[in-house]
């Protein structure tokens, strides 16, 4: 039986996460499927990322070093899950996992 976890990483409500999805979403081995360039967030980027969503449950996205400061990145990650209607449930760094139940 597995237990369900309360997360809000970007300030939204509270989701509830499977533990396993949780593990997977931490998984160091998870790769990186959305890398996010100089050109920032952008209309196709959203549209990959919501691709990628669709046919997978979790998808692991990197913002280049430098792009956005340490403080804004709470916002892009919120952003990117609101406007792909997915959840931010891991976000370490420059690094964030998308997972849509």
């Amino acid at each position: 039986m597995s237990e369900e976890f309360h997360t809000n990483i970007t300030g939204g409500s509270d989701v509830k996460v499977p533990d396993s999805i949780l593990r997977q979403a931490k998984d160091v081995s998870l790769p990186v499927t959305v890398r996010i360039g100089k050109s920032g967030v952008t209309d196709a980027l959203i549209v990959e990322l919501d691709g990628q969503l669709s046919s997978r449950s979790l998808v692991k996205a990197k913002v280049n070093r430098g792009l956005f400061e340490r403080n804004d990145l709470k916002k892009v990650w919120s952003h990117l899950a609101q406007e792909t209607t997915s959840q931010v449930i891991f976000a370490r760094g420059n690094v964030a996992v998308f997972w849509k139940n």
